[in-house]
Parts: structure tokens; C-alpha cells; sequence
């Protein structure tokens, strides 16, 4: 769960203090607005960016929460906490796409991963990247689960806060689970990799309505979390139980319409402004942390104001593409924050995707007559929702082609868009080749991470393994392929 800003120092809050906080908000949005219409954004040489939250085990494959005393042995600050004690998130320094720089990053990616691994192991750890950890149990999070941070224990109260009641986890599925629980320990489980594009305002709201068009076909051919507490459910179970772990609606509310705060949307948009807007008229703060600073003041004096306020409010809306305002060395800049992708199986699968979706995003923003123009709101939040249950099974609807499964819609459509959307970056035809025939591959082959975990604990279990026992060395084994980087859809199911 990445929420925007540093450590509160508020901890004590009054209903002047937040009533203070909302006045500031809408103070900051508006300079914002003024901002988007007169303001210079750093968008010329656009960056990407990636962030990799991982999993944490120990020397059984079962949860080590002691993400503090590995983050000592790491001692990288491109390493950070992350909600869960068994959860770090690993930060990839931004840069350009063009050229062969993908495979170098793969290569930094591979190395850093490996040299974390390595001090990691001097703590009897071992890093996962994977969706959901499949050994986690309800017994995991019962006691020393959360990370130390004033945030995130902030963060929690106030949810449960504003929900007034437990919160109900209740996910159908091949093995339905159904359970109540007092925090948001749960929502710790789902670890992902996100991915960021800097836009410039005017071409912001072209690609963020790509990138929701996007969602669905990419999740499907990307879902790696079908576990969650012992249970088969969806193929990316984290989308749904990242939804109902952090909702702060009782039934009630859910009935009126109010909105929840994981969310996909529910219209394409004209700017970034709708998407902050939308996130200040319907949500209410949940950390209402103020700054000092004065951002008319700011602004009128020709400095670019950090709108802290705003992006802090922003942080604790979890769109699935998600709209970040930010400031380095002095200039404001945008970015689609795309939040969709579980992390792993391997980083060549993550390049692999992050490939596809770079470059199927730029040929469809820069369509004469936009995807989405074809295509309702809904019918894309559709298409999400069934990849996320049936992954690589689901049927999705596709403009001009009707309905069809995700390797149809991706091997007809959108593997030439990707393709042609990379050269557009610039990228090396070897990069194109490398990345784009993983994503065939594993269309053809119908195997991601998901297909592939399901299918060993059921051969391990048809051994005679326990589902727990089954689950753990399912892991042992993925944990050993992630580290060959081979590609998952050629992995073998153990026999």
C-alpha cells in the first residue's frame, strides 16, 4: 500500500484540525486548476518509473516478519517498508525508454534484486515477488503483522474509523472465503509492481483512458495471485481483496452508491483535473496531515507549490490508474501511475509487461479515433473485473472484434499496437523482440503466473501433500525459477 508523504507528526487530530485540512485541500486543487492552464510541466524527455513490492520468507517458505532487520542488512535507500512486517518495496531509479535501455535495467533490476537477496539471506530471509504469498495464513497476521510506522497505524484507525465495524472479507471463488476482520492486516498481502509514465497535461487524460482500456487484457495475461488464507479464488485474487480490506463503507453506505476507495473509475476523462477533483468532491480525508505552506502564495511568487495537501489526499484513493502530481528539482510534473499488475513471477516477466503496456499505451493514446470512443466505461470495468476472476479464461469485449478470450484480444490487437507503440519510444527492435515475445508466449502457451501455481499445488497435492505443505513447496519452487529468470509460461508443473 504506497501512500504519499512522509511520517505524520500529527497524531492528535480536532474537528478544527480537520476542518482546517478540507479548507486546504480545496485550496490546494484550486491552485492546481490555475497551475494545469498557466504553468510549465516537465514532460519534454518523459521518464518511466517501476516499483517492485516484494514478499519476505523464511528459511520454511512461511512469512518472516522482519522486514526491519533485513532492510538494516540491505541498507539501500532504493529499499523501503512496506505496510506488512514481511513486505519491502523496491524503488527502480526513473528513465528515458528509448534504445536497448530496458535491457539494461533489466540487467540493474536483476543485480539489485540479487544483492538484496544475498544480505537478505544473512538474516535467514528470502525475497518473493509474487501477487499474493501463498503460505500466508490467518495465524500470520494475528499478532506482529504491521510494519513500524505512525502512517500506516494512522491509516488503520482511521479506516476502521470511518467504517465504525469490522470488516467483512468475502471473496467467491473455486474455494469461497468468508471471514471478518478488526485491521487491514489482510490488504498487506497483496504486493504489486507499479508502473509510471510521465505525461505532459495536455496528453494526460488520452493516456490514463488507455491505460483503464488497458486494465483488463493486461491483467489477465499478467495475474499471479489465485491463493489467499489456504483458498483457491480468483486468478489475481489481490484485486478483490485489496478492494474489501480497505473499505471504510458499512453495508449502509455501500447501498446509497457512496464510493469505495479502491476503485477503477466510472467515466473516461477530458483531463487530470476530473480525476483530483472527483477525488476531492467524493472522499473524505482519512490523514489529515497539514503543511505550511501557503501554495497561492507560492505560486504568485514563482515557486511550484507541493500542493501537499492535495497529493496526500491523493495517496489515499487507490485508483487502479492513478493520477500523481509531483515536484523534482523545482518543476511540477504529471504521471499515470498504473497499479493494476501483480509483482513477479520472474523480472523478465515484469519487463516483459511493462513493455507491453508502455507500448500499447503510446499507439492507442495517439489514435486519430480513440479505442474508448468505441467502447463504453462500464464495458471496460467489465472486462477488468472478469480478468481479474478467470485470468486468461475470461471473456472479455473488444471493438470490432466482439467477444473473445484475453490471448485473442492480445494476439490480434494489441501485440501489433505494442509493437508499433515501442518503435514510436524509439526502443531497439532486439528489446521489442525480447519483451513482446514473452507476452506471445505466454498468450499462446495460456500459461501465467496464476495457471502455473494452481496447476503445481494441485500435481502436489495429487502426490499426497497437505494444501498447506503443497503451498510451501509450490513457493520453494517458484522462488527457484524467479531466480533463473526464465519466463513463467514455459515452466513445468512438478510431476
Amino acid at each position: 500500500m504506497a501512500v504519499v508523504g512522509e511520517e505524520l507528526t500529527q497524531t492528535e487530530l480536532t474537528r478544527e484540525h480537520r476542518r482546517e485540512y478540507r479548507r486546504k485541500v480545496q485550496l490546494c486543487l484550486d491552485v492546481f486548476e490555475t497551475m494545469l492552464a498557466q504553468s510549465s510541466f516537465d514532460f519534454e524527455k518523459p521518464l518511466t518509473g517501476m516499483e517492485i513490492e516484494c514478499n519476505l520468507v523464511d528459511g520454511d517458505y512461511q512469512p518472516a516478519m522482519n522486514n526491519s532487520e533485513v532492510l538494516a542488512a540491505i541498507a539501500d535507500p532504493a529499499y523501503q517498508t512496506e505496510l506488512g512486517a514481511y513486505n519491502i518495496e523496491f524503488n527502480v531509479p526513473p528513465r528515458r525508454l528509448p534504445g536497448r535501455a530496458a535491457l539494461d535495467l533489466e540487467g540493474e533490476v536483476r543485480a539489485s534484486l540479487n544483492a538484496a537477496e544475498s544480505k537478505a539471506n544473512s538474516d535467514g530471509s528470502h525475497i518473493v515477488m509474487v501477487g499474493i504469498l501463498p503460505t500466508l495464513m490467518p495465524q500470520h497476521l494475528s499478532g506482529h503483522w504491521m510494519s513500524e510506522s505512525t502512517r500506516y497505524q494512522a491509516l488503520n484507525d482511521s479506516i476502521f474509523t470511518a467504517r465504525g465495524e469490522d470488516i467483512d472479507i468475502d471473496i467467491h471463488g473455486p474455494e469461497r472465503l468468508s471471514l471478518q476482520t478488526a485491521s487491514i492486516a489482510p490488504e498487506s498481502a497483496c504486493t504489486s509492481m507499479q508502473l509510471h509514465l510521465q505525461v505532459s497535461p495536455g496528453d494526460f487524460a488520452n493516456n490514463w483512458n488507455a491505460a483503464q482500456v488497458l486494465a483488463g487484457p493486461q491483467l489477465a495475461l499478467g495475474a499471479n495471485s489465485p491463493y489467499f488464507f489456504g483458498h483457491q479464488l480468483w486468478a489475481e485474487t489481490r484485486i478483490e481483496l485489496f478492494t474489501q480490506a480497505t473499505d471504510t463503507r458499512p453495508d449502509e453506505l455501500k447501498a446509497q452508491g457512496v464510493r469505495p476507495r479502491v476503485w477503477f473509475g466510472e467515466r473516461w476523462i477530458t483531463s487530470i483535473f476530473d480525476l483530483f477533483e472527483e477525488n476531492v468532491r467524493y472522499f473524505p480525508s482519512l490523514l489529515p496531515e497539514l503543511s505550511d505552506e501557503d501554495p497561492v502564495a507560492e505560486l504568485a511568487a514563482g515557486r511550484t507549490p507541493a500542493l501537499s495537501e492535495l497529493r496526500l489526499h491523493n495517496g489515499t484513493i487507490y485508483r487502479w490508474n492513478r493520477p500523481v502530481y509531483d515536484v523534482v528539482g523545482g518543476r511540477p510534473h504529471l504521471r499515470v501511475e498504473k497499479r493494476v499488475l501483480p509483482a513477479g513471477p520472474t523480472v523478465v516477466d515484469m519487463m516483459a509487461n511493462a513493455a507491453f503496456y508502455y507500448g500499447a499505451l503510446r499507439a492507442l493514446s495517439e489514435e486519430d479515433r480513440p479505442l474508448w470512443t468505441k467502447l463504453s466505461f462500464s464495458t471496460a470495468q467489465a472486462n477488468f473485473e472478469a480478468a481479474a476472476q478467470y485470468g486468461l479464461d475470461a471473456r472479455l469485449y473488444w471493438p470490432r472484434a466482439g467477444e473473445g478470450t484475453p490471448d485473442e484480444v492480445v494476439l490480434r490487437h494489441l501485440l501489433p499496437l505494442a509493437d508499433e507503440g515501442l518503435r514510436r519510444w524509439e526502443v531497439a527492435a532486439e528489446v521489442r523482440d525480447r519483451y513482446l515475445g514473452v507476452i506471445e508466449g505466454r498468450a499462446k502457451s495460456g500459461r501465467n503466473g496464476a495457471v502455473w501455481q494452481t496447476a503445481a499445488v494441485a500435481a502436489l497435492q495429487g502426490r499426497g501433500m497437505s494444501r498447506p505443505a503443497a503451498l510451501a513447496e509450490m513457493l520453494r519452487l517458484n522462488c527457484e525459477r524467479m531466480h533463473s529468470n526464465d519466463p513463467v509460461h514455459p515452466w513445468e508443473v512438478p510431476t
